[in-house]
């Protein structure tokens, strides 16, 4: 089992006075994907509330591309001095299971504090003949490879939830990998590509608009937000997995700017803005540790690493 280090056995303990003059200058958010996703939104929440609470800019640079190894090899490359922070989402584990680049992403870059968790949602085009999970899995079964499904890349976590459905359910369906949540939409829309494991902010306005159904939410239980779509774990047992975002540093960043960064963030998520905020992108916040966001990221990664193992999934 491979476990995500965190900053206590990365770094001894900084002095009061670095944690106190930090930050002094602006500091850079990277964020691995485009901008106007889940993640970039989430980050630009975040770092506004960290702005506050540190009184100095926090400032978001998007570094879209290779599933968000781009940005995450920036920040693993950093300087571990606190001014380079990455706010990235459960992607990490999954880019990080298939292509373990020689930089390692999990030994160096390390967790500060987990923001919030939410569901993605199995959605299909109206053309597809299945109204629930269970028809969609008959579908798939009847006729191998005659269902074709879209990701946001190969290797991403919305490739690999629906690898593992399949592994789940012994179905085989056909996958067309897309560059962004944007450009997989247009043709899940259109039909082309008509089912697809998306996050909630994309595909929920269009589940309202009839232009999708919505199957299912990832998750074990059904989600408070969307209370008439049931839950994928009710049709296969043990099926569970969530979008999470969060905040993490390069390896070796002092441990007292990390508590800085955690107090922060875990202070705002106890505001009535910032619950309000995640309610209405149907996010249940979650803040803690380093450590507990370690077991997190930690579980995720060793889970897809199997996944890809069992799909025999190769990188490009």
């Amino acid at each position: 089992m491979v476990t995500v280090t965190t900053a206590a056995t990365v770094v001894c303990a900084a002095t009061p006075a670095q944690a106190q003059s930090y930050p002094t200058k602006p500091v850079r958010v990277v964020v691995p994907f485009a901008p106007g996703g889940g993640s970039d939104i989430t980050a630009r929440q975040f770092s506004a509330k960290l702005s506050e609470g540190l009184k100095q800019q926090f400032v978001v640079d998007n570094r879209g591309g290779a599933g968000g190894l781009i940005g995450m090899e920036m920040v693993a490359k950093a300087q571990p001095d606190g001014y380079t922070i990455m706010m990235m989402s459960a992607s990490f584990a999954a880019t990080s299971a298939l292509h373990r680049p020689a930089w390692d992403p999990i030994k160096n870059i390390i967790p500060v504090v987990e923001f919030g968790s939410t569901p993605f949602v199995l959605v299909v085009h109206p053309s597809v003949k299945a109204t629930n999970v269970k028809e969609l899995i008959a579908l798939a079964a009847a006729k191998p490879n005659s269902q074709t499904f879209a990701s946001t890349g190969l290797g991403g976590i919305t490739h690999l939830a629906t690898e593992l459905l399949m592994n789940m359910t012994k179905i085989q369906m056909v996958h067309v990998p897309y560059k962004s949540t944007g450009a997989a939409m247009i043709d899940v829309l259109g039909g082309q590509a008509p089912i697809m494991v998306g996050s909630m902010l994309p595909v929920v306005p269009h589940i309202q608009g009839g232009k999708l159904r919505g199957l299912a939410v990832t998750t074990a239980k059904r989600w408070y937000s969307l209370p008439d779509i049931p839950a994928l774990g009710d049709t296969v047992p043990g099926y569970n997995v969530e979008l999470w975002f969060g905040a993490m540093v390069p390896a070796g960043t002092p441990v007292a700017i990390i508590n800085q960064i955690n107090g922060v963030i875990n202070k705002s998520l106890e505001s009535a803005e910032m619950k309000k905020h995640l309610e209405k992108d149907g996010m249940i916040p979650t803040g803690g540790t380093p450590e507990k966001f370690g077991q997190r990221i930690n579980g995720d990664y060793n889970n897809w690493i199997k996944v890809v193992k069992s799909a025999n999934i190769k990188a490009n």
